[in-house]
């Protein structure tokens, strides 16, 4: 039986010289084999995992008794824990049964009952009730200290036993964790931990996210709901503390006054005060003492900020003092950085530590083949965010589910910042102890999550799933955790959502978009949800043929071009229009989602990550140094030249109603003269863009109707106004000519028609040779003045 070493002083946790992550993989490698018997060591020998239905990269590196090994709790370290995961007893009974009294399975937790790499693989219901059962040995050298039993996440009530005795109050929630002090319920030997799990999904009140009762194996429809995932999914792990100790670390960065506010919460506390110190490579950079449970800050002087360019971490250890004597240590970490919201260029924008830029992320649903809501390894929870890096986004949001806290983890040190989404509960209208539990379990989640410095925004809810009350929770939120933007409903526009009116921010959700969304003054404009464009890769599929997506491609080249073109659109005319942030769906496909821009099996990225990223850094790079707007003389006559390379003596002119380009010269008919010259005026539904009305046709404007341009009389309508404004956007040598409704579709001629196109489009006009060229027009001295 293996035994664990005495407690030391922790180790700094400097996370650019990766000496966290040294650390907790030496501690995991040492501490992680709990003592147990010879039964579970064999039962371990004896459990194989089922077929994924689909093979992620990490797939067999999961080992069989310590699967994530790492240190589960980065923002509340100790040197002594002792790795619970493993392999299991389990048993399924129904849902109002006692404890089993046989055990016919094994199962390697912390994977959900429904995954392969949990070794079950089994459809849950609400019927069902699920059984764990796996012994211990506390190492005597914690003897003469709390023994605490950590779980990061089970979903959803959960009952645990030691040794015949319930420990504690039942716990309902999915993705906060919990804790029990089992100190009093342990035996000098071996003892028997027993958990309870029951999960309805969504025929129960609960948050379920984008759960749904459905088979375990690829099967064709499902939507944008997947398979469920009950019982246990995040690290179980032993703790011995003192017996007055640190339990959280709330860290607020308060830049205007170079300190970090730090509150020190702590359990069977009485008399003690904290001390908390800030440092860097080992060297002090500040500390200070203050009472336990009550705000008090630390000087951090001339403070290296946090941002994704530089995601700059301090370390920070906190200590439980009794008197002189300091009866516990945790080790942290921080990023000094601001987040809120500023007037920039008469625009109110979110600002990080005082300044604009443009927040461009996806949407990441959490999901995997093998594992389905917990990760194969850690090298894999932090592959899909280094993706984004890779891919140049500097944002994700979190979508309907709340990870392990190594995952914001990686975020902080990776540098990303993340809309948190608080995890829906089924669409029906909640109950009224629905919603108690509701907002019981979001506020837990806001305190584990608080002290992330990645994390910039709550999503409180999402196109009107279980909505109720929007504006007291944006204000409840808000109040919880001033220090952080809220988001009272993602998806304000979309399927029967109802806007609470307020919260930080205005979002809309536009497939494939990306639409056009406004600022007011008092909330910045952000696209919460756009593209969805699809690619289905041939043996990557979850089930072969199901897929589906907002927007097919039918190659990776039109793809490429279809996201470029989307990203560009926002750079040239949505972020200038006031649009301040976008979430691309999706960086990965899920189950039958097959609009992720890598396979759900992370083995294929599908875009050109060179070209994907350039488009990306061009869009942050505009919002910090914004490029004057383009202008365009209105009031003035003037004839729009094509300036592709061999035809560039000819114009835009209008011909029995519909648009062409035709070559004009100085011996040219009058009437071709004539047709060929437009006088340019404020854009019809929007001033800041123009329109352009026939010169012989007065009344008559440039517009496209069905894709095709034409020269039509205005009616007034709303239609009309969007359909004939044009906004302007530099182009080399020229100037490119946007549609103000359809913005990423430009003013084109090909065939000598005019059309509007789309990069990467499916039509015959979308065609991508010479694409920028037809689309960039010179304005020239008015063939008819």
């Amino acid at each position: 039986m293996a035994s664990l070493p005495q407690p030391r002083r922790r180790r700094t946790l400097r996370d650019t010289a990766a000496a966290f992550v040294s650390m907790v993989l030496l501690c995991a490698a040492a501490l992680t084999a709990v003592a147990g018997t010879a039964e579970a060591a064999a039962a371990a020998t004896a459990w194989t995992p089922k077929p994924a239905p689909m093979v992620t990269p990490w797939t067999g590196q999961v080992p069989t008794d310590s699967p994530l090994p790492e240190y589960p709790r980065p923002q509340l370290t100790r040197p002594d824990w002792a790795n619970l995961n493993g392999i299991w007893d389990f048993a399924v009974t129904s849902a109002d049964a006692g404890q089993p009294t046989s055990w016919p399975d094994r199962i390697r937790v912390p994977f959900v009952a429904e995954s392969a790499l949990s070794g079950i693989q089994r459809r849950i219901t609400q019927n069902d009730k699920l059984w764990y059962r796996r012994t211990f040995t506390v190492p005597a050298g914690w003897n003469g200290r709390r023994i605490q039993l950590n779980f990061g996440a089970s979903d959803w009530r959960t009952t645990v036993w030691v040794n015949g005795r319930q420990a504690g109050a039942q716990h309902n929630g999915g993705y906060d964790a919990f804790s029990y002090d089992i100190t009093d319920l342990l035996t000098g030997g071996t003892n028997t931990v027993v958990v309870s799990v029951w999960d309805p999904t969504q025929t129960g009140d609960q948050a379920v996210g984008k759960q749904r009762i459905n088979d375990v194996t690829p099967h064709a429809g499902g939507g944008i709901f997947y398979t469920a995932a009950s019982g246990i999914w995040q690290t179980v792990w032993l703790e011995p503390t003192a017996t007055a100790h640190i339990t959280r670390l709330d860290m607020v960065p308060d830049l205007a006054n170079n300190t970090l506010k730090v509150t020190v919460r702590g359990d069977g506390v009485g008399g003690q005060t904290a001390r908390v110190t800030v440092s860097t490579g080992g060297t002090t950079v500040g500390t200070a003492t203050g009472p336990v449970g009550s705000q008090f800050t630390v000087s951090v002087p001339n403070p290296r900020l946090w941002t994704p360019d530089d995601p700059f971490l301090y370390d920070v250890e906190a200590d439980l003092l009794s008197g002189s004597s300091v009866v516990d240590t945790a080790g942290s970490y921080t990023g000094m950085r601001s987040i809120g919201l500023a007037e920039v260029g008469n625009v109110l924008r979110p600002v990080l530590n005082g300044r604009f830029v443009f927040q461009t992320g996806t949407l990441d649903q959490g999901y995997w083949p093998d594992g389905i809501y917990t990760a194969p390894t850690d090298a894999a929870l932090r592959y899909d965010l280094q993706k984004h890096k890779d891919l140049g986004f500097n944002m994700v949001r979190k979508h309907i589910k709340v990870e392990p806290q190594r995952w914001f983890y990686w975020a902080d040190r990776l540098g990303l910042l993340v809309w948190q989404d608080m995890p829906a509960m089924d669409l029906r209208t909640p109950s009224s102890a629905a919603r108690a539990q509701w907002e019981s379990e979001f506020h837990r989640i806001i305190d584990q999550h608080r002290s992330s410095p990645s994390l910039v925004m709550w999503v409180d809810q999402n196109e009107g799933w279980g909505q109720y009350d929007q504006a007291r929770i944006a204000n409840d939120v808000k109040a919880y955790d001033p220090s952080r933007l809220v988001d009272n409903m993602s998806g304000i526009n979309c399927c029967g959502a109802v806007d609470g009116g307020n919260g930080d921010v205005v979002d809309h959700h536009v497939y494939v978009g990306p639409g056009v969304t406004s600022p007011t003054a008092t909330r910045a404009a952000v696209l919460g949800e756009y593209g969805g464009l699809g690619y289905k890769v041939s043996g990557h599929e979850w089930y072969p043929g199901g897929g589906f997506s907002y927007e097919d491609q039918a190659s990776t080249a039109r793809l490429d071009d279809r996201l470029t073109g989307l990203l560009d659109a926002i750079r040239l005319q949505q972020m200038p229009a006031g649009l301040s942030a976008s979430v691309y769906t999706e960086i990965t496909d899920v189950e039958n989602e097959a609009n992720g821009l890598m396979t759900y099996d992370r083995q294929v990225v599908k875009v050109d990550e060179t070209r994907v990223k350039a488009a990306n850094q061009a869009l942050v790079d505009a919002s910090r140094n914004p490029a004057p707007p383009v202008t365009l003389p209105t009031g003035a006559y003037k004839s729009l030249r094509v300036t592709t390379p061999g035809y560039a003596n000819r114009y835009v002119r209008h011909k029995d109603g519909l648009g062409y380009t035709e070559a004009v010269g100085s011996g040219s008919p009058d009437l071709l003269k004539n047709d060929a010259t437009w006088k340019i005026v404020p854009g019809l539904a929007d001033s800041s863009c123009y329109s352009f009305e026939s010169r012989n046709y007065p009344g008559e404007y440039l517009r496209h109707r069905d894709f095709r341009v034409r020269k039509d009389p205005g009616d007034g309508s709303a239609l009309f106004k969007s359909d004939a404004t044009w906004c302007a956007v530099q182009g080399s040598g020229g100037v490119r000519l946007m549609a103000s409704g359809f913005p990423g579709q430009y003013l084109r001629h090909i065939g000598a028609e005019l059309w509007l196109a789309t990069p990467g489009g499916a039509h015959a006009w979308d065609n991508p040779a010479s694409f920028t060229e037809d689309t960039t027009w010179s304005v020239e001295n008015p063939w008819a003045p």
